[in-house]
């Protein structure tokens, strides 16, 4: 799929529209000139203050881990349970996504891709920082993080060692390098021992990371 794959010994690199063309880095450049404001405005308003930042990180925080990916999970879960709706996620992410109500800036064009037995996924940004908002949220801070989108593709499979995702030695990694016009949403395999769940008893498994590709589905913790 698309122009300039990069291949790492077993590991693959998609480009699927060559790379960000030169409209689409004005448009990241734009962004990161409007984080630095946000940041600037955040700090006078905290020493005037107006906010306590701590509470401020803490709404942060629920917002990138709890409530926004919750859209996602219940992507996931949807395609697990309902064949019909997998098939119609992975030839048309975004009306799919939208037939459940998440869609809007920063989603409108979406690109699912599966993990199998054989071959696993994750998504990056090596220009800066795209990432799906409508079904994940906030993206984390190590996702926008230099060192994150350099190292997840020359070096995949270490990386995911670093977030605790052992993969076997026979499982292929692809990488995907989201863009402005299109963002990516790892579909996660189904985990064994979850065949008597229903819909929302499966979205609880679904984590983040599981849809990023730096993790896996795990049990729900506790309250």
């Amino acid at each position: 799929m698309g122009h300039g794959d990069h291949r790492h010994g077993d590991d693959e690199h998609e480009h699927p529209h060559g790379h960000h063309a030169h409209e689409q880095e004005h448009e990241h450049g734009e962004l990161g000139l409007m984080d630095l404001r946000v940041r600037a405005l955040e700090t006078v308003l905290a020493e005037k203050g107006y906010i306590d930042p701590a509470a401020l990180d803490a709404l942060i925080e629920t917002y990138e881990k709890r409530i926004g990916p919750r859209n996602g999970a219940r992507v996931v879960a949807r395609a697990w349970i309902d064949g019909s709706f997998r098939r119609w996620l992975l030839e048309d992410a975004t009306a799919a996504i939208a037939s459940l109500g998440y869609s809007g800036r920063q989603g409108e064009h979406m690109v699912a891709v599966p993990n199998t037995a054989r071959e696993h996924n994750v998504v990056v940004c090596t220009l800066c920082s795209c990432y799906p908002w409508p079904v994940l949220g906030l993206p984390p801070t190590w996702y926008k993080s230099a060192p994150y989108r350099a190292r997840v593709v020359r070096e995949p499979r270490a990386v995911l060692a670093e977030f605790g995702l052992e993969l076997p030695a026979g499982t292929a990694i692809r990488v995907w390098d989201s863009t402005a016009e299109v963002r990516y949403l790892v579909l996660p395999e189904r985990p064994p021992g979850t065949e008597g769940l229903d819909e929302e008893a499966l979205a609880a498994w679904v984590t983040r990371d599981s849809m990023i590709g730096t993790g896996l589905p795990r049990p729900p913790q506790g309250p």
